[in-house]
């Protein structure tokens, strides 16, 4: 049992010594020549252009900027790659494509600024005018409160309990007037 243990691991010793030919870090990022050649690197992905202020006056590195329009105003129905945010595949991005996109506040264009101030003014007015109405036409208390003889003791209660107001009581809601 234990001499094939010892033939196991000579085996893996051996492929393992095998593999290590290249240093680790070479082992780790090599790439082929088609991938990693400096030309090839160059032609996908080249360095910025020096461009002068007159090139380039947005000072972008000569970025393609499209139209500031907002998605909102886009097509809703129209062919986009991304439908949420109304875009397609590989389109260049404006730079203030976080205020432009989709989930910036939306720009309300229903009806204008004037039309929607006459809106309010009118319902302000049609409110005072209903309370004014209400306030005239509805039924209101007596002006005067009524007087019961004996204050309607025994029927409230009896003696003893709150009365109501009785012939002699002094005016509700006024200052009593000290005797001179």
């Amino acid at each position: 049992m234990l001499p094939h243990r010892i033939a196991r691991v000579s085996a893996l010793r051996s492929a393992m010594l095998a593999s290590r030919r290249l240093p680790i870090v070479q082992q780790r990022t090599f790439l082929p020549p088609s991938m990693n050649d400096r030309s090839v690197v160059e032609k996908k992905f080249p360095s910025t252009p020096n461009l002068t202020d007159e090139e380039d006056p947005g000072l972008n590195g000569g970025y393609v900027n499209p139209p500031r329009i907002k998605r909102q105003f886009r097509d809703p129905h129209g062919d986009w790659w991304d439908k949420q945010e109304r875009r397609n595949y590989g389109e260049p991005m404006h730079e203030d494509s976080d205020i432009l996109g989709m989930f910036s506040p939306h720009e309300y264009t229903w009806i204008s600024a004037g039309k929607g101030a006459f809106q309010v003014g009118v319902f302000i007015a049609t409110f005072v005018g209903v309370c004014w109405v209400v306030g005239r036409l509805y039924p209101d208390k007596p002006s005067w409160p009524t007087e019961y003889e004996g204050g309607l003791e025994r029927e409230l209660g009896g003696p003893g309990a709150l009365r109501a107001r009785a012939p002699g009581d002094p005016e509700p809601f006024q200052k009593e007037e000290a005797e001179e």
